[in-house]
């Protein structure tokens, strides 16, 4: 009887094994199919094509063929630039942001509200990607004579921040001479 009592016991055992092994196999079988579908996706209400979760994507461009991303100028991100020369003949660029975080490296490409990066540019070419608010802007980039320095906003997917049609930007002036440099400070501009 002792034998049969352990046999019982081995085969209850394997069992409820298999039966909780058999449970979690399901459960994860589940999970993977949640979330697929287009149950969270919204549609646009004349053709059915889906439609960005973030602002509305429009058809304008930027100077650089970067699509606007529409968002409501109430709480639309806002961008300040002011350039300072600093010590070593260079300009010091520091960006005032507002209903905006500046996205970490490696971020992933999707428009998420107030989050992103600037793009900067001296005399509409771009020169640098920022994920803070602080840039040294080398000397040999404002040769003498004066400049705008334009600070914009993008999203991770790589479309521009935009209000009233608008790319969300600020643009400081810049005079670089040789008895030493001048700036202007700008207040948000697009926005």
């Amino acid at each position: 009887m002792s034998d049969r009592c352990s046999t019982l016991a081995a085969m209850s055992w394997t069992r409820a094994l298999l039966a909780a092994l058999a449970v979690c196999v399901l459960l994860l079988v589940g999970a993977a199919g949640c979330g697929s579908g287009d149950a969270g996706e919204r549609k646009n209400q004349k053709n059915g094509e889906s439609m960005s979760p973030v602002g509305e994507l429009l058809d304008d461009t930027d100077a650089e063929g970067r699509h606007l991303r529409e968002v409501d100028g109430e709480d639309a991100p806002e961008v300040g630039v002011e350039v300072q020369p600093d010590a070593d003949e260079g300009w010091d660029v520091r960006l005032t942001i507002r209903n905006f975080r500046f996205s970490p490296p490696g971020a992933k490409a999707e428009a998420v509200p107030g989050r992103g990066l600037a793009q900067l540019f001296v005399d509409g070419r771009s020169v640098a990607r920022l994920r803070t608010s602080a840039y040294r802007l080398p000397a040999g980039l404002v040769p003498r004579g004066t400049h705008q320095v334009t600070a914009r906003l993008y999203a991770d997917d790589g479309t521009v921040w935009a209000v009233d049609g608008e790319p969300v930007e600020s643009t400081a002036d810049v005079t670089a001479s040789q008895s030493g440099p001048t700036t202007s400070t700008s207040a948000p501009a697009g926005r």
